[in-house]
């Protein structure tokens, strides 16, 4: 057995099954049959399906066993209480991983590195991997390995080609997050399943608003007065994943197509920043296209 010291240190179980009498009774008499000191706990039953959500965080130094074991544990709690359950058991001491990928935009792998560097976003970006070389210089001004796999354009093998070396480089690193930071390709299938709820996009619309390319262009063309930004999970459907978080501001009719590129810039890295937070965090709870965020 492990007794781990830091008061500091959290471990998150969030969990999720089909509601039914007695599950926060389960897993509240299971930590505090082991001695488990609960400092945060939320819980959210959905309605529509049925199904019930919780996060609990609990100080690694109350339990008598490393978050290995907790897991090895939790794991006949959850099937007890649904053989449907999704649960995850996450470690506040592991350091968290990310890989950012990006193409031309630099807003918001500017905002993300800056938060890293200030210590505001508590994760460490392994690398950052662009289809164009232009962002190199500031990526590798913060000690961050920088890879420019290019994408040729009208060439199917090539672009196959290219997305397997970005895959080989995120995989390497196996982080918790890859960040696309307005990274201007969309992902084949595989690599969404493979990177499914770890794959965060930031899509520059308030979703399902002005879906795919040039999503500015078509708000202006609909002469709108909200714009917005749209940090969700990556599936294969395009720009359709779990939305994980959304944010709007006003323009009006004097607003041309590049006033609403500048001034949606601050809401795409305000909302990508939220979103790899409570990510990171273990805040988001996935069920079907919906997500619970505590």
């Amino acid at each position: 057995m492990v007794c781990v010291s830091n008061p500091e240190r959290r471990y998150v179980i969030s969990f999720g099954c089909p509601d039914r009498t007695g599950i926060i009774a389960r897993i509240s008499g299971f930590l505090a049959e082991h001695g488990g000191w609960i400092v945060e706990a939320a819980y959210h039953t959905d309605p529509d399906t049925g199904w019930f959500f919780t996060r609990q965080v609990v100080r690694a130094d109350s339990l008598p066993f490393d978050a290995a074991e907790l897991r090895t544990r939790f794991a006949e709690v959850a099937k007890s209480l649904s053989t449907e359950s999704s649960w995850q058991v996450s470690d506040t001491g592991e350091r968290r991983r990310a890989v950012i990928l990006v193409s031309k935009a630099g807003h918001c792998l500017y905002d993300l590195l800056g938060r890293v560097a200030s210590g505001e976003l508590d994760v460490d970006v392994a690398a950052v991997i662009g289809n164009h070389a232009s962002l190199g210089d500031i990526t590798r001004a913060h000690g961050i390995p920088f890879h420019h796999v290019p994408f040729p354009a009208g060439d199917p093998a090539a672009k196959a080609s290219a997305f397997a070396e970005v895959r080989k480089l995120v995989d390497e690193h196996d982080p918790h997050a890859v960040v696309l930071a307005r990274f201007m390709q969309v992902l084949p299938p595989e690599l969404c399943e493979a990177w499914a709820g770890r794959a965060l996009n930031i899509h520059h619309s308030f979703l399902p608003s002005f879906v795919g390319a040039r999503p500015y262009h078509q708000a202006h063309a609909r002469g709108v007065k909200l714009i917005g930004a749209t940090c969700h999970y990556v599936t294969a459907d395009l720009d359709a994943g779990p939305i994980v978080d959304q944010d709007v501001i006003r323009v009006d009719h004097g607003d041309s197509v590049e006033d609403m590129v500048r001034k949606g810039r601050d809401i795409e890295k305000v909302t990508l920043a939220r979103g790899l937070r409570w990510h990171l965090e273990g805040r988001v709870l996935v069920h079907g296209n919906r997500t619970v965020v505590f």
